[in-house]
């Protein structure tokens, strides 16, 4: 097993990345794909299983686009993320390392994202099975996940073990009125049609938030939406984007709350966070909270630091730890998500927060730090692109004690490790597993000044 879920092989000295397998996997292969120094393959025909596969338990497992790593167990996974991360930051980070503590696995392996977004399709992609089935016709307006690398090839999804009911409920439920009703599922290269998206976020609160993005304005909007309330009760705010771009993002547009609130609350540690349509929130409630423990662990706060939270999105980490800091200070380049950082500061009555909006390497300048103090502690956790070499320099020449790096992609933060390595040592690196059946994993380290 190797980056991105793929294992690779080697022949007369050519490296091979195959997808669709695992160790020990004894198969014929086919080349999709042919470079310089790597080819990719897939296979065509399996001669022995390797002794690491387990049964896949979603029906829709190898055709939808998510929980490649079914077929392997679970320990195996936590095996090869934990060699993920420990390979990434020696060959890409080069620095020395403590041991690497053993990954923190997700406290649930089904039913763990807070988050899922859908799509319609007037034409849903077919698996091989479904074509050759000559006794069934089938319905191709359909409401489900992408097929791997294609945008506009959409499969029906009938269950989902991402997300716990009644996602499934609601998403069956919006697709089968849809259909009887002979409302418009979207065309996703022509942009046109009606039903575009749908968005679907539980919280631990038991609140729930439904978002149904359609391509224009028309009167059937609002009777799928009294129908969708009506039937299921438990939804505590029910919202309509009109989206006629030429992508699904709706950061820039109106969200209009059509029933309930226009928000959700997620709790952790006795803290309660607004949740906004717009609003970005770990998708993994409960596998966040032991993230941000490990954070706020590492950071070593006695009630007198003065804390830097970097990406501080909606202030999630920042107002986790201000019980235990003398003052935080959190950056992020989201508008929105500062708003909604300062009214969760608000709403927990956390009074040693500030929050300030713009681009990182801008606002974190010279000016800044003379304006709001010298940190004790730096908390960063950016998008998967790590930080921008510019931020890098600004923590160098900042000089704090301790810096507490949390990534999701733990390339990028090994590519930031090797700049830093210049007066910061890594003390402490901690995997932690928020997305089981993914290849994907998170990695907290800690770095402190020489």
């Amino acid at each position: 097993m190797v980056a991105e879920g793929k294992c690779l092989v080697r022949h007369n000295n050519m490296v091979i990345f195959v997808t669709g397998v695992a160790p020990g996997d004894v198969v014929d292969l086919r080349i999709t794909k042919s470079k310089k120094s790597f080819l990719e393959a897939v296979p065509t025909h399996f001669h022995k299983y390797s002794d690491l596969r387990v049964e896949p338990f979603c029906q829709h497992f190898g055709v939808c686009g998510g929980c490649k790593w079914q077929h392997i167990g679970y320990d195996t996974q936590l095996h090869y993320k934990q060699q993920q991360v420990e390979d990434t930051l020696e060959r890409i980070g080069k620095v020395a390392l403590p041991e690497v503590l053993p990954i923190k696995h997700s406290p649930a392996l089904t039913y763990y994202r807070n988050k899922l977004e859908y799509t319609f399709s007037f034409m849903g992609w077919l698996t091989a099975e479904q074509i050759q089935d000559e006794t069934q016709e089938y319905d191709r307006r359909v409401l489900g996940f992408h097929t791997p690398s294609r945008f506009d090839k959409i499969i029906d999804i009938e269950h989902c073990w991402l997300q716990p009911e009644p996602s499934n409920g609601i998403r069956l439920a919006i697709r089968e009125y849809a259909r009887e009703h002979e409302l418009r599922f979207g065309n996703l290269v022509k942009q046109t049609g009606l039903l575009r998206n749908l968005i679907i976020r539980t919280a631990n609160t038991g609140d729930l938030m439904v978002i149904l993005q359609c391509y224009r304005q028309h009167q059937a909007i609002e009777p799928l939406l009294d129908y969708i309330y009506e039937k299921f009760p438990q939804i505590t705010s029910l919202n309509y984007v009109l989206n006629d771009k030429g992508n699904e993002t709706f950061h820039d547009l109106e969200v209009v709350c059509y029933k309930g609130e226009p928000y959700i609350h997620e709790e952790m540690e006795g803290l309660r966070f607004r949740v906004g349509p717009k609003s970005f929130y770990q998708t993994n409630s409960e596998g966040a909270y032991g993230l941000y423990k490990i954070a706020r662990d590492f950071a070593g706060l006695t009630g007198n630091e003065l804390v830097y939270d970097l990406y501080t999105g909606a202030g999630t980490i920042a107002n986790f730890v201000a019980r235990q800091a003398r003052h935080v200070v959190g950056v992020e380049y989201v508008e929105q998500a500062v708003a909604d950082a300062r009214v969760n500061s608000e709403i927990n009555n956390v009074t040693n927060t500030e929050f300030h909006a713009g681009d990182m390497k801008d606002v974190l300048s010279a000016e800044f730090i003379a304006a709001h103090g010298h940190p004790d502690v730096v908390i960063t956790d950016p998008p998967r692109a790590g930080m921008h070499v510019d931020v890098v320099q600004r923590l160098l020449e900042m000089r704090a004690p301790r810096i507490v790096y949390v990534s999701c992609n733990p390339a990028t933060q090994a590519r930031d490790l090797e700049l830093l390595d210049e007066a910061y040592q890594v003390t402490r690196v901690q995997p932690v597993d928020m997305f089981p059946h993914t290849h994907h994993v998170e990695n907290v380290v800690l770095l402190e000044l020489r």
